[in-house]
């Protein structure tokens, strides 16, 4: 099969290589397309010191070679059982074990869900891991109710535009923060109420305002250099969800207004089995669809890499085959 390869350096190299074998209880897909992450361009980077040479991604949907069913693939790999978190065999595909960025995957069987068939195989494909991601952060560890305002930092990137899309199917009033009005623009076609520049001005600030003072009951932060704002722009009793460090890895935060104002700094990485269904159901019940910046061929995966380091809004995919 075709397939792009990390090797040595963080070159992507777009070669022959053989066929996936899957053991017992796997399943071979044929992709038609796949779907990047910025999780890729770590793998790429040897942020992740998985062995290599390696196929890099993570979101794939195509056709099940062994039943002819036409699937999305759920990159949780051995979660486990427990639905607060996930088990110590779990991984998510694309390191170590190869991913999407080929004409054929092999994955556990139990991790292929149905294609929404309203769906193309580009919006299928740029589904998983972001409307995954976004969905538990939201809902299962933000707690997210109708009566809540969300807020989500960084719109434009492919969490976030599924953030917006599923906060606001929950009838929660959202709130973004970009350094663009364009993207803000966009977020609030999507559902959003308002947003604020982070490059202009008090941000948090401007939470507080927009909701006389309240703040969001759930932030959504995948910066991490930003969590003392986040903290002020939560409300009272506010759920901080951090599953990033865009921004870098520390960060310093005053403790006293989290404890006093029962304020969470909450984790999550991912999603269950479970989860999965349920961001299946909420597309299939409200028909919206991802949001897809651009398609490459599967030869062309280091320009969709440089794509996604620059500026785009939703999700970059792959186009495997037809």
């Amino acid at each position: 099969m075709q397939a792009v390869r990390v090797h040595e350096g963080g070159e992507l190299r777009f070669e022959q290589v053989a066929d996936p074998e899957p053991p017992p209880g796997w399943a071979v897909v044929e992709l038609r397309a796949a779907g990047l992450n910025r999780r890729d361009l770590l793998v790429s980077k040897g942020v992740y010191p998985f062995p290599l040479p390696l196929i890099p991604g993570s979101d794939g949907a195509g056709i099940r070679r062994d039943t002819g069913a036409e699937v999305a693939i759920l990159p949780s790999l051995h979660w486990g059982h427990d639905q607060r978190a996930p088990g110590p065999e779990f991984e998510i595909l694309g390191g170590p074990t190869n991913g999407t960025y080929a004409e054929l995957v092999a994955v556990p069987a139990d991790c292929l869900f149905p294609r929404p068939r309203h769906l193309s195989w580009v919006e299928a494909a740029a589904l998983p891991l972001a409307a995954l991601t976004a969905y538990r952060a939201l809902v299962v560890r933000g707690e997210l109710t109708s009566r809540d305002t969300a807020l989500i930092l960084g719109a434009g990137s492919g969490v976030s535009t599924f953030a917006v899309q599923l906060a606001a199917q929950a009838g929660a009033r959202v709130l973004v923060t970009s350094s663009s009005d364009e993207k803000i623009a966009r977020a609030v076609e999507l559902g959003a109420e308002a947003g604020f520049r982070y490059d202009e001005g008090d941000w948090p600030q401007a939470v507080l305002d927009a909701t006389g003072g309240r703040g969001a009951d759930v932030v959504l932060d995948s910066v991490g250099t930003t969590w003392a704002d986040s903290a002020r722009a939560a409300a009272r009793g506010g759920r901080i969800v951090v599953f990033g460090a865009t921004g870098g890895t520390e960060v310093t935060v005053q403790i006293r207004p989290v404890y006093l104002e029962w304020k969470s700094f909450v984790g999550t990485t991912m999603g269950s089995p479970t989860d999965f269904a349920a961001v299946l159901r909420l597309v299939d019940e409200a028909r919206w669809r991802p949001v897809v910046d651009s398609v490459f061929p599967l030869a062309k995966a280091v320009a969709a890499q440089e794509r996604l380091t620059g500026d785009h809004f939703g999700k970059i995919a792959l186009a495997v085959s037809d």
